[in-house]
């Protein structure tokens, strides 16, 4: 703006002093109009922006593990291996990817207070996962305690991840909840990949524990077991809706710690608050079509890194757009079959048609 508005006064030279002329208003008028076209072409290229960023797919994403009646992974099966149902009703697969196509990985590793006698069992086991990757597969790693840190963005570069790795270090309260939210939103800037979580937690996010041990309060003692609904807690259904939208699968590794049955003598309230953090985690891996991998001893947590890494690695993943695309609500149940009887394939249940 300032160069056009030079521009014009080098053409028209102010008038002398106590002399008037007559300025030619047609430079005026060619920038005027120069700059309205300019601010509609900036509109509407904002508009196609916009466009671009608020369409809401309707595809649904799936990520689907098969095997044979042994549990041991098949690899090797074509688009045309499957079908999809939706209620019942047969749906058409609009891509399929292969068990080789790379991964992008959210690792999250909780750093909260109840994981310092363990660090280093931590960064071996992670690093262990990392090296049971595929090359090309992008990892970033996030840890979480009072603060949500990414220690790395998306990257295959594996000097940095295990660097990352080494880094990672907190201590005081946990914000599972709120980490899982922050993953999310790092992985749907990962555009078309195929998506994933590895949380190592024990399950326990602080303000959510605290709600319902507040909510116990008021709960007769023996009513206390029963009266958590995990399910329930808006924190886990929010993450949930999420992680449907973008077809990501989600592998809790649930650390022993905090279990109240190593205890002496645990109140109903430590029960209930355990078995309800443990219970969100089952639910978040088996809605997501992941599998939750207890931890019961702490040399165990390399090999069941391992093992995740190798789950992903023998992942298809299907889309399709649904027969039935009406937003209200409710519950889809997906089926996947297989063309051959012997095979057994493992993918979400289904989402919520939000």
């Amino acid at each position: 703006m300032l160069i056009l508005i030079s521009a014009w006064a080098d053409v028209q030279p102010l008038p002398a002093a106590g002399r008037l002329k007559t300025i030619d208003m047609k430079p005026l008028k060619i920038i005027i109009l120069f700059l309205l076209l300019c601010s509609a072409f900036s509109a509407a290229f904002a508009q196609d922006d916009d466009d671009i960023i608020t369409v809401d797919s309707a595809l649904v994403r799936l990520n689907v593990g098969v095997v044979d009646n042994r549990g041991r992974p098949i690899t090797d099966l074509n688009k045309n291996s499957f079908t999809i149902y939706e209620d019942g009703v047969k749906q058409e697969i609009s891509r399929f990817e292969p068990t080789v196509a790379p991964f992008s990985v959210a690792m999250i590793l909780d750093m909260s207070g109840s994981t310092l006698g363990f660090r280093e069992t931590i960064r071996q086991s992670a690093i262990r996962f990392v090296d049971a990757l595929g090359p090309d597969d992008r990892v970033a790693v996030i840890e979480f305690y009072d603060k949500i840190n990414l220690l790395n963005d998306f990257t295959a570069n594996r000097k940095t991840i295990v660097n990352s790795i080494a880094l990672a270090n907190g201590r005081g309260k946990t914000q599972l909840y709120k980490t899982l939210d922050f993953a999310l939103d790092k992985l749907s800037k990962e555009g078309n990949r195929r998506k994933a979580i590895i949380v190592l937690t024990d399950g326990v996010d602080t303000a959510v524990r605290d709600k319902d041990r507040d909510m116990l309060e008021n709960v007769a003692e023996n009513e206390i077991l029963k009266a958590i609904k995990p399910e329930l807690n808006p924190s886990l259904s929010n993450t949930l809706l999420r992680s449907d939208k973008q077809g990501v699968t989600v592998y809790p590794l649930a650390l022993p710690t905090g279990d109240p049955a190593k205890l002496a003598d645990p109140t109903p309230i430590q029960i209930a608050l355990f078995t309800a953090a443990q219970s969100r985690l089952e639910i978040l891996a088996r809605r997501t079509g992941g599998t939750l991998n207890r931890i019961n001893r702490l040399e165990e947590m390399g090999r069941l890194y391992a093992e995740v890494a190798a789950d992903l690695r023998a992942l298809y993943t299907i889309e399709y757009e649904p027969k039935n695309n009406v937003r209200d609500g409710k519950w889809r149940e997906i089926k996947i079959e297989v063309n051959n009887p012997g095979l057994l394939s493992r993918t979400r249940p289904g989402y919520y048609a939000k």
